[in-house]
């Protein structure tokens, strides 16, 4: 090997180097997909607790002023099922990301995972005190857009810290928030496409391109 090659060689491997303390490369691709599913099936329970059609629009104000409301025969199980989904989202996007960090010989709690967490917390803890306020406000409709808007938010900023793919992810997410906004009535809608069918997509260009 002359010593051009044994040059380049060596910029490649500083630069990968770099790369591995700057960002975090563990995010696994079968997670997204997985999470994907879990949002699928938990906003088909969720239209189960509705007893809504799939692409029927959901008035928010009649079901909070119907006889019972959304107060304790609704609203609960709906809460739960949100709550369930996230937990086993969260267990197991953490599962894949430890077991892709091994196999690849990472460190999984590093600074640079600390910093993604950071920047991913703080536009998602916003996020949830500002959808608290809007269910303290009965302002039920806009918490579907607002929840996909900050999580864009919080893809977008933690991106630095990753992959760039996970920028574009978070682009998508707050585009689909707005429009969301617009169509609330189809909040559940924009919940399994946003949440759903974009992770199970990313997911899968993430493991083809990253993982296979």
């Amino acid at each position: 090997m002359n010593s051009k090659e044994e040059q380049l060689q060596a910029i490649s491997e500083m630069r990968i180097m770099m790369e591995r303390s700057s960002r975090f490369l563990s995010l696994s691709g079968l997670a997204g997909v997985i999470v994907g599913l879990y949002a699928i099936i938990g906003i088909l329970f969720a239209y189960f607790i509705l007893d809504r059609s799939l692409l029927d629009p959901v008035d928010y104000n009649i079901l909070l002023n119907s006889e019972g409301g959304l107060a304790m025969q609704k609203f609960l199980p709906l809460l739960l099922d949100s709550l369930v989904v996230l937990f086993i989202s969260i267990i197991t996007g953490s599962i894949f990301a430890i077991r892709n960090a091994r196999k690849k010989q990472y460190i999984v709690w590093d600074a640079t995972s600390k910093r993604l967490l950071i920047n991913m917390m703080v536009p998602l803890l916003t996020g949830a005190i500002y959808c608290f306020i809007l269910l303290s406000k009965m302002q039920i409709a806009f918490i579907a857009p607002a929840t996909l808007i900050f999580y864009g938010l919080a893809l977008f900023t933690a991106s630095r810290y990753t992959i760039d793919d996970v920028r574009n992810l978070g682009v998508l997410q707050i585009m689909l928030g707005l429009v969301a906004c617009y169509y609330m009535q189809y909040g559940l809608i924009f919940w399994a496409v946003g949440f759903g069918l974009l992770h199970i997509v990313y997911g899968l260009f993430i493991y083809n391109k990253y993982e296979k």
